[in-house]
């Protein structure tokens, strides 16, 4: 019978190799004045010490969502153990479902790469030998941008799920398409803001991110509509050394200039595959044709 038990960025190490069968719920770390939460999963007979797999959800969502909850399972039935994280979006302790939109939003796109920084060194304090990161849609995005930037001697390959793409354009017509309103006007207003040292002003929004007539720190509205190519993930990849695994569905419409994007990367670290018939979210049966990719490119057995 598994064991489950709660267990903080506090208790030891020794505790986790002492019970083969342990199966951890609940993990917390500091961050500055935010306590982070994360789910460990050890596999049967595991300890931190036979590696980590690392999992990011996407935008403005939780670490229990269908498609992070089944990577978590049937990893943990292949004998992968996990840390599935949830991202805090600047709130203390933040619960496992998706993001209030009526929340005055202070997050940034990239504290995610700080938040994974900051799961690595715990990691590293509970004895892991060796992390992959594995990162969903925007998330696939934020651990490739942690890649690029923030390599780690623990860190030893890179997933990423349907990763965003970016591109600028395209964003400020589907805004415009889908709020009534510029969002060139939005920007000019948030940069200005963030400049003369009022970036946590908050400003009455039609729309933020998914979130309509929402309000956002003027630094949040620059973080997330900002125009940077490390938003697109095929553009960060050339940064990355480590061996990465990009996996695609073909009946994918989010990131659907995806493929295109990725025809001009050539590398010899890059794999790329793809689940035919998948959509976005790799739902039922396609979970687990997902999952059998990331365990025979992660190999640590």
């Amino acid at each position: 019978m598994k064991l489950l038990t709660r267990v903080t960025s506090t208790v030891a190490f020794s505790l986790l190799a002492a019970v083969a069968t342990l199966q951890a719920d609940e993990v917390t770390v500091k961050q500055g004045d935010l306590e982070l939460r994360a789910d460990l999963t050890l596999a049967e007979g595991k300890t931190a010490k036979d590696g980590v797999i690392m999992l990011l959800h996407g935008t403005l969502a939780h670490n229990k969502m269908e498609i992070m909850q089944s990577l978590s399972d049937l990893l943990q039935e292949k004998g992968y153990n996990t840390l599935n994280v949830n991202l805090s979006y600047a709130l203390d302790k933040r619960p496992s479902e998706m993001l209030d939109c009526t929340i005055e939003h202070k997050h940034k796109h990239e504290d995610a790469v700080a938040e994974l920084d900051t799961w690595m060194n715990w990691l590293k304090t509970q004895g892991a030998s060796k992390v992959a990161v594995l990162g969903h849609s925007r998330g696939g995005n934020q651990v490739a941008w942690y890649a690029s930037e923030k390599d780690s001697e623990l860190l030893e390959k890179v997933i990423a799920v349907a990763p965003a793409t970016a591109d600028a354009d395209k964003s400020s017509k589907e805004y415009e398409e889908r709020y009534k309103k510029p969002l060139a006007d939005m920007m000019t207003e948030a940069t200005k803001l963030a400049g003369d040292g009022k970036g946590a002003d908050m400003m009455a929004l039609p729309g933020f991110v998914y979130c309509e007539n929402a309000k956002a720190a003027a630094d949040s509205v620059v973080s997330y509509y900002k125009d940077d190519e490390r938003k697109n993930t095929p553009s960060l990849l050339p940064k990355i050394k480590k061996p990465m695994l990009i996996v695609m569905g073909s009946a994918d419409e989010v990131v659907a200039d995806l493929p295109a994007k990725l025809e001009s990367v050539k590398q010899d670290n890059l794999t790329v595959e793809t689940v035919d018939g998948a959509d976005h979210f790799f739902m039922d049966l396609y979970a687990d044709e997902l999952a059998d990719k990331v365990a025979t490119f992660v190999d640590w057995k």
